[in-house]
């Protein structure tokens, strides 16, 4: 996508790597992230009433940048709100906030909020919608160093994902209240990456992956209850491409324990092994040869034209 093609916004280009600490989209302006901030009237602020994205970019490219975008804006969509931008002035945008830091990898996030109300008025039929975007460097869930060592999870016990009656999980949100209960319940049992069921006893996500396992030589990953994620479906198109069967469906809590292989998708660390379910290893205790092979899979692809736009940091 060419960032410029019909864009009417008039971005004043800054310097390449002036702000390599990080750079936001704050009323229309590139700021300094330490200088980024929204009203503290915002409903996004003070009722959590907007969605977001975020999407990586490594080695100078954006990865699956135009799936995060109809992702975003699908939400928008069904959150009825409205973006003061078009499609092609939000990459914009974002190709401005990285070509400023200079940064090579880096984690970028799109936001629009309900906004700030008239004087007087409840009725979010009257509020101005707000656009937010921010780029700071790579966030890893699970750091490099440590892939091997794999992810220690554990299986919430007092705390039920909430039910997508009440929160569309397919819309990326801030309702964290049930993930950030579950990470404290992980945390009070000596881990630190909860995964969550639904009232009905079947697998969703955790706070901010998805999850797979390996079952019989096939990989399952949950249906109901979890956000579409882009590097989830990258999983499953990589997989396809390589002849590994999997299945798109309610996941019980007894099939991860009959996995022999388990692992974690997420924007922020790719393909992440989780190598301990509730204190007891899983499988050797060492990430399996299907998740090595997915994860390799998945970093060699960002340096593929197929899914990356490349990122223009010339002056």
């Amino acid at each position: 996508m060419d960032a410029s093609a019909g864009t009417t916004l008039e971005l004043e280009r800054g310097k390449v790597g002036s702000l390599p600490g990080g750079a936001a989209w704050i009323e229309g302006a590139v700021v300094p992230i330490e200088e980024a901030r929204i009203p503290i009237t915002d409903t996004g602020f003070s009722r959590s009433d907007l969605t977001y994205d975020v999407v990586g970019v490594w080695k100078g490219a954006f990865f699956r940048l135009e799936e995060h975008l109809d992702r975003f804006e699908r939400g928008c969509g069904l959150l009825r709100l409205q973006l003061p931008y078009s499609r092609d002035e939000l990459a914009a945008i974002l190709h401005e906030l990285v070509r400023v830091t200079g940064l090579r990898e880096a984690y970028v996030d799109v936001i629009c909020t309900r906004g700030t109300p008239p004087p007087g008025s409840r009725d979010p039929r009257t509020f101005r919608n707000r656009f937010y975007a921010y780029v700071i460097p790579y966030v890893w869930l699970l750091p490099w160093d440590q892939r091997d060592e794999g992810m220690d999870a554990v299986i919430a016990r007092t705390t039920e994902r909430i039910s997508p009656r009440a929160v569309d999980p397919t819309v990326k949100n801030f309702h964290w209240g049930d993930l950030t209960k579950g990470l404290y319940e992980a945390y009070d049992r000596g881990a630190r990456f909860p995964l969550l069921l639904n009232a009905e006893g079947h697998v969703t996500e955790g706070p901010g992956y998805n999850v797979f396992g390996l079952v019989d030589g096939r990989l399952l990953t949950p249906v109901g209850g979890v956000l579409q994620g882009i590097t989830r479906r990258t999983v499953l198109d990589l997989a396809e491409r390589e002849g590994i069967g999997f299945d798109v469906r309610e996941v019980t809590e007894a099939e991860l324990w009959q996995a022999a292989e388990l692992f974690a998708t997420s924007t922020a660390g790719g393909v992440m092994a989780i190598t301990s379910l509730d204190g007891k290893p899983v499988g050797d205790g060492r990430p399996g040869p299907v998740t090595t092979r997915l994860r390799d899979l998945y970093w060699a692809a960002h340096e593929g034209p197929e899914w990356t736009t490349p990122v223009d940091y010339s002056e």
